[in-house]
């Protein structure tokens, strides 16, 4: 898989309207707005002409790319068992973080996770922000997937990355992260992910690690 942690969302997306197919159009930007920048993201519009002549302005938020790890310690698991076999004998465990997410004031339990600095590729952002947030040192880490994120308004893409050789160090929390780090079985980590408030990140780590053979 290529790694593009820098790179915006690419891709030619397809589908058909009312006015001819979507795909076979340029649709040309007449014009690109910047209209504020927080310093954590940019936002703005492109007054794009669409397929069937008319204009319309498409908002949109940039953000740096995020990567999402995938932590698994402990014995077992799937990799290699017989068919029919059971998974009885998995005695590993998901790492979570715990922490209070302002934007919908709710506790959220997550996988850890963090944004790609410049330089980094997913896999090595995701062993850094492993140890800053858990405190734990992968062995290995690699990518199982990278892709753009809600596509209608957003500019951002994101890593999922699983990491295991789990070793402990000191954590390097920044000054806003107030965060518990506990860990569940594979099986409750499965469960408990799809309990409210679910994460979006998350349930797509577990889901796409267990479609791996990972989990």
């Amino acid at each position: 898989m290529n790694e593009q942690p820098d790179g915006g969302a690419s891709g030619n997306r397809t589908g058909r309207g009312p006015d001819g197919d979507p795909a076979d159009h340029d649709w040309p930007v007449i014009e690109s707005v910047v209209e504020y920048e927080t310093g954590w993201y940019t936002g703005g519009y492109d007054l794009v002409r669409q397929p069937n002549g008319t204009e319309k302005r498409y908002y949109w938020a940039e953000l740096p790319p995020a990567v999402v790890v995938v932590a698994v310690m402990g014995e077992g698991g799937s990799r290699g068992r017989g068919e029919g076999e059971s998974e009885g004998g998995d005695e590993r465990e998901v790492v979570f973080v715990e922490q209070y997410r302002p934007a919908i004031g709710e506790v959220c339990l997550e996988l850890p996770a963090g944004i790609v600095e410049d330089g980094e590729s997913y896999t090595t952002a995701g062993a850094r922000e492993l140890r800053e947030e858990t405190g734990f040192d992968p062995s290995s880490a690699s990518l199982l997937e990278d892709f753009a994120v809600a596509t209608g308004v957003l500019r951002h893409d994101r890593g999922i990355v699983f990491a295991e050789g789990l070793e402990p160090v000191e954590r390097d929390l920044d000054d806003n992260e107030f965060i518990t780090v506990r860990s569940l079985s594979v099986k409750e980590a499965l469960t408990t992910a799809r309990e409210p408030p679910a994460n979006d990140a998350t349930i797509e780590g577990l889901l796409l690690a267990r479609e791996a053979g990972l989990l």
